[in-house]
């Protein structure tokens, strides 16, 4: 467990079990949600209807609202970072799918317990491998990821300090420069990266340095300015968020996901 977990853990806690508990009956109808569309199996825009997103996270949240009553709005904002400005403002009720951030933990509430854990590979081009150990070797050299992405609070602030990184709006856009050497490497989760360049062509052009730049916890959150965040609802989600996780629910989701991004139509 990272550091920055491990301080923010009994805080979240906190929020969770909060004493201005709701009413008994939700008075939360329709959840709107939104999250980052360039993370399949997870998460990406529907092909079929584009305004909206589909992936594990949000089957295995529709299986959470359903006993509950609750009807699951998806939209679809065009980049994570404006997903994350939308939430801090209350245009969005729910996040699927944020790492823990001291910024992001100001106006959004994590529920627990996360619904997975990612690592986030150091990714190059076959033909530009070096050797990578920990966080100081990437110095002197130019990464790519997306805009406003965080792979934990550790790494976001040494990176900040010492490494040069570009933020690009679409994940393929990074694969793109470092196959024309544009950058050195590409940050980017390592399930994530697999898929994605399995269905851009190129998985026999990268490969994923075996040591991860960080490990962290992924988690449903809700925007501290939403009229859904409840103590009520968020206890309940937590139940049934709680029971899936444990049955191993994910796992499968992430299996059929997977398979049906990879059908699709390039």
């Amino acid at each position: 467990m990272s550091t920055i977990v491990s301080v923010l853990l009994p805080v979240l806690l906190a929020l969770t079990v909060s004493c201005n508990a709701g009413a008994a009956e939700l008075s939360c109808k329709t959840l709107t949600v939104s999250g980052n569309p360039e993370y399949p199996p997870l998460l990406w825009e529907d092909s079929r209807a584009p305004e909206q997103l589909t992936g594990a996270a949000i089957a295995l949240l529709q299986e959470i609202l359903e006993p509950l009553g609750v009807k699951l709005e998806v939209r679809s904002l065009g980049s994570w970072a404006r997903v994350q400005r939308l939430a801090r403002v209350g245009e969005l009720d729910m996040i699927a799918g944020a790492f823990i951030t001291s910024e992001r933990i100001r106006h959004m509430d994590y529920l627990l317990p996360p619904f997975t854990h990612l690592p986030t590979a150091v990714w190059v081009p076959k033909s530009q491998v070096f050797d990578y150990r920990h966080w100081p070797d990437l110095k002197g050299k130019q990464g790519s990821t997306l805009i406003n992405n965080s792979f934990g609070q550790g790494f976001d602030r040494y990176a900040e300090k010492h490494l040069e990184i570009v933020g690009v709006r679409t994940i393929e856009q990074s694969f793109e420069m470092a196959l024309a050497g544009r950058v050195d490497y590409v940050l980017y989760e390592r399930l994530q990266g697999q898929v994605k360049l399995q269905r851009m062509g190129l998985a026999e052009e990268f490969v994923s340095l075996d040591v991860p730049v960080s490990n962290e916890g992924l988690f449903f959150t809700f925007s501290k300015n939403s009229k859904c965040n409840t103590f009520e609802f968020r206890e309940r989600i937590a139940d049934r968020l709680y029971t899936l996780v444990d049955a191993g629910r994910l796992d499968e989701l992430v299996i059929e996901y997977t398979a049906r991004y990879m059908s699709l139509q390039p």
